[in-house]
């Protein structure tokens, strides 16, 4: 294990397990588990002033751009490397580094199979199955960063990331693809029909001899044109996947980010004031760096492109310094509570959304009539407000329940 070693005048102990980090995990799930429909519905309540705007944060752009509901993701593998840095660490001085990397492939190989079970399982035949998607990029994104930190130093780390940013760019902007684009009303005005089979689409897409190159278009790009070739199952967006193969890489740079403010935070040769200064100054350097280079490579959730990858990083990394100055160093603690108890189990929360759905519990308390009557009451949007509010709050006395039981299940 590589974390930086203490100077000889630093003989502060390690830090303990970061409250923070719990809390800012559990801050964002809770606008996958219910806030961002919350949001949406009081905006409908509402729609006047900034609710609107408010509410379009909450929706992920359509292809390039950036929006606060496109940070959800990102934020999340950025956590996942961040908490890496301490229980890889743990592990490995209360162990060994075997038993540190049996850690790792275990988690990633549970991860990926409960991606397959969330996505469907084999409830519908072959190619039904989603091989690819959010769950599925968590495990390998953190598999490849809990393998590399294991192996390698903190200097090699950073070339690393460098080299996927920097490499996945060139890739996207100089490789050649067929001039073909996998878009619904692309390829029906092509083939003259939007009744084409996959074979007609697959033939004429193998049949397209002209080659361009830098595209970064909807189904005009080298990641979704690898998927839409070699990706077999179902796929997200029909022809190709935004959790795709190409675009894991990337999604691995994410996630290394977050080890990098990991083994800051862990250091204890840095006062809490310098730690949150580094942890500000790279967040400003990363949107800045991101915003620039999206002039060229736009910032695309989608394809998760280079440009994303900095922008998204540097607000987790402003975020993480919030969360850190006002829990860990000023001790304002109370406020986070219900954040941490969803923290603490994220991927437990997040299964039971999707297989159950907290909101078709809470339709059979606040539908119908009481729906109905809220409407009526509040306006438009009223039912939706107290559908959500339910549901969060079922998601929330599960969470409490769990964290009361000391059931995990987390990345």
């Amino acid at each position: 294990m590589n974390p930086p070693a203490p100077s000889a005048a630093a003989a502060a102990p390690k830090p303990a397990r970061l409250l923070s980090l719990d809390a800012l995990r559990g801050f964002d799930m809770f606008w996958i588990l219910g806030g961002d429909a919350a949001i949406r519905a009081l905006a409908k309540i509402a729609p006047v002033g900034p609710m609107p705007a408010l509410a379009g944060q909450f929706e992920h752009k359509d292809w390039a751009g950036f929006a606060f509901y496109d940070l959800i993701f990102p934020l999340f593998l950025f956590i996942v490397g961040v908490s890496s840095v301490f229980s890889l660490s743990r592990l490995a001085e209360q162990h060994d580094r075997a038993t540190a990397i049996k850690r790792v492939l275990f988690r990633t190989a549970v991860i990926y199979a409960l991606g397959l079970f969330y996505a469907g399982g084999m409830t519908q035949p072959w190619p039904g199955l989603r091989l690819l998607g959010v769950l599925p990029r968590i495990a390998l994104a953190y598999g490849a960063t809990g393998l590399l930190f294991i192996f390698f130093k903190p200097r090699a780390l950073a070339g690393i990331a460098a080299a996927i940013l920097v490499g996945y760019w060139a890739l996207l902007t100089f490789v050649p693809i067929r001039d073909f684009q996998l878009e619904k009303s692309a390829i029906a005005a092509r083939l003259g029909t939007d009744k084409a089979t996959p074979a007609q689409i697959a033939a004429a897409f193998e049949a397209t001899t002209a080659r361009v190159t830098g595209g970064y278009e909807p189904g005009k790009n080298l990641a979704n044109h690898l998927d839409f070739q070699f990706l077999p199952g179902r796929k997200y967006d029909v022809y190709w996947d935004p959790e795709g193969y190409l675009s894991t890489l990337p999604a691995i740079a994410t996630c290394l980010l977050g080890v990098f403010a990991g083994l800051l935070l862990r250091r204890t040769d840095r006062t809490d004031s310098q730690k949150l200064t580094a942890l500000v100054i790279g967040g400003v350097a990363a949107i800045a760096l991101g915003h620039l280079w999206g002039l060229q490579f736009p910032i695309i959730k989608k394809i998760w492109t280079s440009s994303f990858v900095l922008v998204a990083g540097g607000w987790s990394l402003l975020l993480l310094a919030f969360f850190y100055w006002v829990i860990d160093v000023r001790g304002a603690r109370r406020w986070c509570v219900p954040f941490v108890w969803v923290g603490l189990n994220p991927i437990t929360l997040y299964l039971i959304s999707g297989i159950v759905g907290y909101r078709g519990l809470a339709n059979r308390i606040v539908g119908g009539d009481v729906r109905a009557w809220l409407d009526r009451t509040l306006g438009a949007g009223g039912g939706d407000l107290g559908t959500n509010l339910g549901a969060i709050a079922f998601m929330l006395t599960l969470a409490w329940f769990l964290h009361q039981r000391r059931i995990y299940l987390r990345a």
